[in-house]
């Protein structure tokens, strides 16, 4: 009989946090007969049932649960001691990031440059999303690490600020020079965006009249879309900086007061040492 290992319990802890042996095997890079194979293994080892089967997916036995639990410390114990002994240099891993695009045209790129200086033996899988898509994620263990903006509240998130950035009212200088007297057509993200409720704000505010109110969930197609004369939208200011300083953009109305602060975010019970490390190096970045 085989001897349970640390991938066994790796394992245990991967379906455990995602629910299915699909989603494990995924994470872990390999096949779903090799994830049932070890779950065979340790159920054989042991002489319990560690899961049961509930609709498409799996969850844990009282014996199994209590496994885990055993389980979960010691094995993050075990990486954090090995990792530290050689000062995180050579760590392995996939770590999968989450990250919009303001996030991404600022803090993102320097901080993957980090990791591949620092952590060569790290592969990271990048998604570029919006805010509440990434949340999902996170807290369903399909995601590791995300920088969104927040507030984000929740018992199941441990976060730490990485900055703000202001918003603009811009438009393009044909735009501008026609003047505010009519009602434009205006452009913002979707409902689930922090940027929306601050456009929802503003345009209570009366600043600007709106002919029509249209979303997307593209900043840099908005960009091009104001920018082409087809009206207005309140964007963040880092995101058309360089068109604001070559006149492609200009700002069309006072500045929001409210900002949109950004945080790093992982699963408050995370324990993964990698992905601990990574996130301390995260709340260094600033973006904007």
């Amino acid at each position: 009989m085989r001897k349970l290992a640390i991938y066994h319990l790796e394992t245990l802890l991967w379906i455990a946090r995602l629910g299915t042996f699909r989603a494990a095997a995924e994470r872990l890079g390999t096949t779903q007969p090799a994830i049932s194979a070890r779950v065979r293994e340790i159920e054989s080892q042991l002489g319990i049932a560690v899961f049961r089967r509930e609709g498409r997916g799996v969850v844990l036995t009282a014996r199994g649960r209590q496994l885990v639990q055993d389980c979960e410390p010691l094995l993050a114990g075990f990486e954090r001691a090995l990792m530290q002994a050689g000062d995180y240099a050579g760590a392995t891993g996939v770590v999968r990031l989450g990250a919009g695009e303001i996030a991404a045209a600022s803090c993102l790129p320097g901080f993957v440059h980090e990791v591949e200086r620092d952590l060569p033996g790290v592969t990271l899988e990048v998604e570029l999303d919006l805010t509440a898509r990434m949340l999902q994620q996170l807290l369903g263990g399909t995601s590791d690490l995300v920088f969104l903006a927040g507030p984000a509240a929740s018992p199941g998130l441990a976060t730490m600020p990485i900055g703000a950035v202001s918003l603009a009212w811009v438009g393009s200088a044909q735009t501008a020079a026609r003047g505010l007297a009519e009602p434009l057509p205006l452009w913002t993200l979707p409902p689930h965006s922090p940027i929306h409720q601050t456009f929802r704000d503003e345009l209570a505010g009366g600043r600007i009249r709106a002919s029509s109110v249209n979303t997307c969930n593209n900043v840099r197609s908005m960009v091009e879309i104001v920018a082409g004369g087809r009206g207005a939208a309140v964007l963040p200011e880092i995101m058309v900086r360089d068109e604001l300083a070559d006149g492609t953009l200009v700002e069309l109305a006072p500045r929001p007061e409210r900002t949109i602060q950004f945080e790093a975010a992982i699963r408050s019970a995370e324990q993964d040492p990698l992905i601990l490390e990574l996130f301390r190096r995260a709340g260094a970045l600033r973006i904007g």
